[in-house]
């Protein structure tokens, strides 16, 4: 699994996940210490140490249907351009061959440009926005809905079940499903701000509706991964204040293996970032 040069790849445990929380915070990432836990419960997590710290992580998280996403990607500044992410990329996607998965993983652009020669193939392009704070207090609470209601939608429209995952989410403090108008979304709680999706709706304007009834009943800054091909979302949330932070796409390595029926509006890999 690992190369004869350079300090070794590891497994980590839920023991390390202060250490995983340290290296996202470095990165200016939205997880939480109990985001660290799921992926290193659930699913592989590789580390490289220097020393005593932990300077690089990749993790591996199994879904239904013979898939598993690669996510919490991180290097410290201090040990960059050593080839750290993709020694522990390779170690995720040697883990994924022999146990026959398809891999997944959300890239920026810097991170797409490595991962395409590797024989990643691009999927959805996406974009992280933001809202600093609600200006709109007024808008009325969104209804209650359920989590079998929010995992059936996220089932039909990604192909993956990912029921154990959005159960552990949703069952946090602070959690949320809300519904209005035939949408959905998990609202839920991050490091420096609260986070919408993933968000199903039928058409923009009520996906936007249900987005405005919960940035008016939020008092934290909130992230929301928009699906760029969107481009109604995305107007008409840039108009009422968001702002995209950045881009970011969505690729696999390995035959396709889902069959959406539908497009959400926005979306929520394992990242969660």
């Amino acid at each position: 699994m690992d190369a004869t040069d350079g300090p070794p790849i590891i497994k980590l445990g839920v023991e390390d996940a202060i250490a995983g929380l340290a290296l996202s915070t470095e990165a200016h990432w939205n997880q939480t210490e109990e985001d660290w836990r799921v992926f290193l419960r659930d699913g592989v997590v590789f580390g490289i140490r220097d020393g005593a710290r932990l300077v690089a992580t990749a993790a591996l998280l199994p879904y239904s249907g013979n898939n598993a996403w690669i996510s919490m990607v991180l290097v410290s500044a201090t040990h960059r351009r050593r080839g750290l992410a993709t020694r522990l990329v390779d170690a995720c996607l040697e883990t994924a061959r022999r146990n026959g998965l398809t891999s997944w993983l959300d890239a920026t652009p810097d991170g797409a440009n490595v991962y395409g020669p590797l024989g990643f193939t691009p999927t959805l392009q996406l974009r992280r926005l933001k809202l600093k704070k609600s200006a709109q207090a007024s808008a009325p609470v969104p209804s209650a809905a359920t989590l079998e209601a929010l995992c059936a939608r996220d089932r039909r429209a990604t192909g993956f079940d990912r029921t154990a995952l959005l159960t552990a989410f949703a069952q946090r403090s602070g959690s949320r499903i809300v519904t209005a108008n035939g949408c959905i979304a998990l609202v839920r709680d991050g490091r420096t701000a609260r986070h919408i999706g993933p968000l199903f709706a039928n058409h923009a304007a009520e996906a936007l509706a249900l987005i405005h009834a919960i940035a008016g009943s939020e008092d934290r800054p909130l992230l929301l991964d928009a699906i760029a091909s969107q481009g109604a979302l995305l107007e008409g949330l840039i108009a009422s204040g968001w702002t995209i932070e950045r881009p970011f796409q969505r690729m696999r390595f390995g035959p396709a293996t889902i069959a959406a029926e539908e497009m959400p509006f926005a979306v929520a890999g394992p990242e969660f970032g």
